[in-house]
């Protein structure tokens, strides 16, 4: 069976009936799809607003940032939802001393396999005598 893919307008609907008062349950049986789903939608939306109602893989790269940052680039009013402010200075500060870490710790994982990768080659080339060392058969040219 092939994976159901909803669209955004989809899912920003059902979201919307959910914020006004509409239990999941009841909506996953009208619309025959998974509560689960659903909660998933909500907290996508809650996060990114409209843009997080994306279809399933791999967001592009402004999405990304849009939900990562917290900012929503389409501001979309719902009724009973709070609206969410967008990050302060700070808040994008923390964000990206967080970014800025992630990267230096993936960059000294990278830097000790190589130095270990190094090691390894030097005391492969020190066990084999090196240059100037015996050849371990005769050259083919007499």
């Amino acid at each position: 069976m092939a994976k159901q893919v909803y669209s955004r307008e989809f899912k920003l609907a059902v979201v919307q009936r959910v914020v006004a008062g509409e239990r999941v349950s009841a909506l996953a049986d009208e619309l025959g799809v998974k509560s689960r789903r659903i909660y998933l939608w909500l907290k996508r939306f809650r996060i990114g607003g409209a843009t997080a109602l994306r279809p399933d893989g791999r967001p592009t790269r402004a999405e990304a940032a849009v939900m990562h940052l917290g900012a929503v680039a389409e501001p979309v009013a719902v009724e009973g939802m709070p609206a969410r402010d967008p990050p302060d200075e700070l808040e994008l500060a923390r964000i990206r001393i967080a970014e800025l870490e992630r990267k230096v710790g993936r960059q000294e994982l990278e830097l000790d396999f190589f130095q270990k990768a190094l090691r390894h080659v030097r005391e492969a080339r020190s066990s084999s005598g090196g240059p100037g060392g015996t050849r371990s058969s005769q050259s083919s040219r007499r």
